[in-house]
């Protein structure tokens, strides 16, 4: 979608350098179960003691928080059909 607000950059290194480079605050994460929870509050609080960067968590909707980027990877490696379970801008030659 079209909002000049917001950005979407990929990068190497980690992400609060990402962030102090790019003067951002916070950092938004999405959380499908509470492993995703468990796992993302013990970076966010190391983001937070080491940078002062803030983590948002947003939960998914009941009926993506299945997906995950390896179950879609796997599909993909295996011909498998990923339609489903991804946006239809993603494209794959």
């Amino acid at each position: 979608k079209n909002e000049s607000r917001i950005k979407v950059e990929s990068y190497d290194g980690l992400t609060i350098d990402f962030c102090k480079k790019n003067d951002a605050n916070f950092i938004v994460r999405g959380i499908r179960n509470n492993g995703d929870f468990e796992f993302e509050k013990a970076i966010a609080r190391t983001n937070r003691k080491l940078s002062k960067i803030e983590t948002v968590f947003l939960l998914t909707s009941a009926k993506t928080s299945f997906i995950s980027s390896g179950i879609v990877r796997e599909l993909i490696t295996n011909n498998g059909d990923y339609k489903l379970l991804v946006p239809k801008s993603v494209k794959i030659d």
